[in-house]
């Protein structure tokens, strides 16, 4: 199976969330679609559908990012680029926490995950999930990436971040690892 996707780090994380299946990243010189879709679901769908028709198979594509409450669902699906094109996480992160700050809001947020499944077929399906928590003014944790460090979940025991949870404890309450779930059980 196809993970639309040439970013080796999710290639390994979709592999540890999907046991058992053989996915593979896409090939060199493959040229990504623009992802102009107003939802995580259509980006997600705009990538599973590109590969399926230059490629073939099955095809799996991820969309996914965080919305604050307080931003009325913002950075959303711009949350690779919220600070704008070509900037880092660390760029991302900092916009996010001036602008929570900013709102004065609850700092209630929610990763938000979908994957497009699209069948040798053509017939397509869409698994979403989503992980609540709250915004910390301040980095915690070394692991994760993107917003993980200010982002506490709802679903643990304690006030950790994404980035101080082991990867097994992320995976089990992740947005991702969610969705994944939900693939894996349409897999039968």
């Amino acid at each position: 199976m196809i993970l639309a996707t040439s970013n080796l780090h999710k290639v390994g994380e979709m592999r540890e969330l999907l046991p058992g299946v053989d996915l593979e990243p896409l090939p060199d010189g493959y040229e990504s679609p623009v992802e102009d879709g107003d939802t995580f679901e259509a980006n997600a769908l705009i990538k599973a559908r590109a590969a399926h028709a230059a490629l073939g198979g099955r095809v799996i594509a991820d969309d996914s990012g965080i919305e604050s409450y307080d931003l009325d669902g913002a950075p959303g699906i711009y949350s690779a680029r919220y600070a704008g094109a070509g900037a880092s996480d660390d760029d991302n992160l900092d916009k996010l926490i001036r602008e929570v700050d900013a709102a004065g809001g609850e700092r209630r947020a929610a990763y938000v995950c979908v994957l497009a499944l699209v069948e040798e077929d053509g017939t397509e399906h869409v698994f979403e999930a989503n992980c609540e928590g709250l915004l910390l003014r301040e980095r915690r944790g070394s692991g994760g990436f993107g917003y993980d460090p200010i982002f506490v979940p709802d679903d643990t025991d304690d006030d950790r971040t994404m980035s101080e949870l082991t990867p097994a404890e992320k995976n089990a309450i992740s947005h991702r690892g969610r969705a994944a779930r939900l693939l894996l059980a349409h897999l039968g």
